[in-house]
């Protein structure tokens, strides 16, 4: 075979080679600079799709509860109203998702829900895995006793020894912890449940945040609010993001910064606490 015309034929191949692999490689970079450019936020999802889904744990009056409402059951308390004026601002529809206390940052990182309102306080443990809003309601914790107990149980001491309910994943659990040694937490998902054992007599006490306690002190004559003093930090409550949303948290912010100018979180708490039942 004539050298010259073998010499051409592998210069043709080369030069092929060197097409193919150039647009080969334009074609993954343009594919990969697409991708990043139409990968949308958080944010932008909910927008897109008119939906914004709420998770909280509707035990929890005035801050969330069920009530019947023309005949259904719906979830209501000022935290709910808060929501419902972020999904506004945001230019889309709401729903919530009613689910145990402990089980919604685990929805949370998973997708199943986009934030929480739950009158979660931002702890420095929290924090380490999600992201949070400013506060946008401070309160104290106060502690639910029997009515026929309300004169022995005044001071933690009088707690000693005693079975004390708290609800699980809260800052309350771990003050039980930290500050009554001398007691027995017991840790429940729900703060129904817990008025339950405290109506039968399987927990003595039981510590929540003083609009909870006032609550169900107000609609159940055996379930009073004790003189016992809790020392506590105070750190509030704020919407849970999932870590990464700036642009979420932003907007979030701008809603309740709106609110907290206008004095309507105040309002939303007084509404809330005249619709428990």
């Amino acid at each position: 075979m004539n050298k010259k015309f073998v010499g051409k034929i592998l210069a043709a191949v080369v030069s092929l080679s060197m097409v193919i692999s150039i647009t080969g490689c334009g074609k993954s970079k343009s594919t990969v600079n697409a991708a990043q450019t139409t990968k949308d936020t958080k944010l932008e999802q909910i927008k897109k799709s008119g939906k914004l889904v709420v998770g909280t744990s509707a035990d929890y009056p005035p801050y969330e509860f069920h009530k019947s409402v023309n005949g259904n059951d719906e979830i209501i308390g000022f935290d709910i109203t808060i929501a419902n004026e972020i999904a506004k601002d945001l230019g889309v529809k709401l729903e919530i998702k009613d689910m145990s206390f402990d089980g919604l940052l685990p929805a949370l990182q998973t997708g199943n829900v986009d934030l929480v309102v739950a009158g979660m306080s931002p702890t420095d443990e929290r924090k380490k895995s999600i992201d949070f809003s400013n506060v946008y309601y401070k309160s104290i914790n106060s502690v639910m006793v029997r009515t026929e107990d309300k004169d022995k149980i005044k001071t933690i001491a009088d707690l000693k020894g005693k079975k004390v309910g708290v609800q699980k994943g809260t800052t309350q659990e771990q003050l039980v912890k930290d500050q009554m040694p001398g007691s027995e937490a017991k840790s429940l998902g729900k703060v129904t449940d817990l008025v339950l054992q405290l109506q039968n007599k399987k927990v003595d006490a039981i510590i929540v945040e003083t609009p909870v306690a006032t609550s169900y002190a107000n609609k159940n004559s055996n379930i009073s609010v004790s003189g016992v003093k809790v020392e506590n930090e105070e750190q509030g409550s704020a919407v849970a993001f999932k870590k990464g949303n700036d642009d979420f948290v932003k907007a979030v912010n701008s809603t309740l910064d709106r609110l907290t100018k206008a004095n309507s979180i105040n309002k939303f708490v007084i509404d809330a606490n005249n619709q428990v039942e």
